[in-house]
């Protein structure tokens, strides 16, 4: 933590028994003996014990409070860690100081009152296994693309790790960037007066020109904020986690779900994303549409095939396009109409 970070307040309830520890008229030596862990207190009233010496102004409690917080037993700071109820800053404080603790982190790392700040932070400077959690959770990394960023930053995480979200390594991106602007330079020269280039003004770039020059991180922010001429260029994105934040975009409007559903090479992750969203799956054509896509689900294709028109079900009974599975419950759905006439 930067020193601001350190001592901007936090509003956390503090126990009678912390208090008692650390109020400001209590002894030095009750104060020391908590830096060491050395007082009565349960495990929570430590670890809050602890957090408030550690981002105190006393130097000496600081540092005992930052070395007996690394150096506790991880069966005191599970519960803590694993309780739906814990504050934020609490995580924060065990991830900073516990970031090699895999066992520890496997669990802060998921916990739904996770901040963005702590993620970064565990992202810049931890091992290649601990940075490996956050990289797999892909919800994550979309609400908060720094993340990406932050992982490539990183030294000790592994180059396979990096190449699954995207990155290109930078000596293959400066020859590939030497390679767009000689084919930008062409054979324009002649056309130019006294030998200058005109450098185009980043305003007047096509947007797709634009697009070459961005990380996964941007991609995903302008996927996120994007109007519609974004969003259709990076739908297409091989990156899933940049064409799964275009369904994420609060803008996107029931005909590019549409277009998405209908388009048989559109990734399995897109399929998913449209199908956990309520009020899409109400869009009849958009329920047809994943009844026939071969990445659907089979047994959300299977429920959607319950709203199809008889005419339909027909067309399927011998497409060729579909899965087996979905042509013959198109068979047993015709026959049970012929048994209701």
């Amino acid at each position: 933590m930067s020193d601001q970070k350190q001592t901007r307040k936090v509003k956390l309830k503090v126990p009678q028994a912390v208090a008692r520890v650390v109020a400001a008229s209590a002894p030095r030596e009750l104060k020391l003996s908590a830096a060491r862990g050395a007082v009565p207190l349960e495990g929570r009233d430590l670890v809050l014990t602890l957090f408030l010496l550690a981002y105190g102004k006393d130097e000496e409690l600081k540092r005992l409070a930052r070395t007996t917080i690394a150096e506790l037993p991880a069966n005191i700071l599970e519960p803590l860690v694993g309780d739906d109820d814990v504050h934020p800053q609490l995580l924060d404080f065990i991830a900073r100081f516990r970031i090699s603790d895999l066992s520890l982190m496997e669990r802060v790392l998921i916990h739904p009152h996770i901040g963005d700040e702590t993620l970064l932070h565990v992202a810049r400077r931890g091992s290649n296994t601990v940075v490996s959690l956050i990289a797999n959770n892909a919800d994550r990394l979309i609400a908060c693309p720094d993340l990406i960023d932050a992982i490539f930053a990183n030294p000790d995480v592994d180059k396979a790790v990096k190449f699954r979200l995207g990155w290109v390594d930078p000596e293959e991106q400066k020859a590939k960037q030497a390679q767009r602007q000689a084919a930008d330079s062409g054979d324009d020269d002649d056309d130019l007066e006294g030998g200058e280039i005109e450098e185009l003004e980043e305003e007047h770039k096509s947007k797709y020109q634009l697009l070459l020059t961005f990380g996964v991180s941007d991609k995903i922010k302008m996927a996120l904020t994007g109007d519609k001429e974004w969003r259709s260029l990076l739908v297409k994105d091989p990156n899933k986690l940049v064409c799964s934040a275009v369904i994420k975009n609060p803008r996107i409007t029931e005909g590019e779900v549409l277009a998405i559903a209908r388009n048989r090479s559109a990734n399995d992750e897109l399929i998913r994303l449209i199908t956990l969203n309520r009020e899409w799956v109400k869009n009849y054509e958009i329920r047809k549409a994943l009844v026939m896509h071969p990445r659907t689900p089979l047994p959300k294709a299977l429920r959607y095939m319950a709203s199809l028109t008889e005419k339909e079900l027909k067309e399927l009974s011998k497409s060729r396009n579909v899965s087996q599975v979905i042509v013959n419950n198109a068979r047993r759905m015709l026959m049970q109409m012929e048994k209701r006439r």
